[in-house]
């Protein structure tokens, strides 16, 4: 039996591909999830990818996540720096969660070093590009056994 995988997608992640491409590189979050999903299979996970640009939908899918899947992969963009409710809905998510950016959010302005979601997460993944989704893939596969 596969395990279900939520990967989430927070506010402007929709623009990868085109936003700040010497931040967030020219691969798509389309071309990214095609990616994950082909991976996930090989890995015996069935992946769900979703995004969106509102904090309160991506609270709701947490919600939905504590009953259909085993675990989280998330990449909250902006809300990392400011969503309590995001840290408030994964910690009740009894499963893993990995956090994970594309660009190394120490590496930029001091208001992006701290994340909320770092608090509940078993992995941080930044820095990588969007290979960081694949390897927290993998890291949640391994968490799952």
């Amino acid at each position: 039996m596969s395990k279900r995988v939520y990967l989430l997608n927070g506010p402007n992640l929709n623009l990868l591909g085109q936003r700040q491409p010497e931040i967030y590189g020219a691969e798509t979050l389309a071309d990214v999830e095609a990616a994950c999903l082909i991976l996930a299979r090989d890995l015996g996970l069935d992946l769900r990818c979703l995004q969106s640009n509102y904090e309160g939908q991506l609270v709701d899918w947490i919600h939905e996540a504590r009953d259909d899947a085993q675990a989280v992969v998330i990449n909250p963009g902006a809300y990392s720096h400011t969503s309590i409710a995001i840290l408030d809905a994964l910690n009740t998510f009894d499963g893993p969660v990995i956090e994970v950016h594309v660009s190394n959010i120490h590496a930029r302005e001091p208001f992006r070093h701290h994340s909320y979601v770092t608090q509940r997460a078993q992995g941080v993944i930044l820095g990588c590009g969007v290979e960081g989704y694949p390897l927290a893939l993998r890291r949640v596969a391994t968490l799952l056994g």
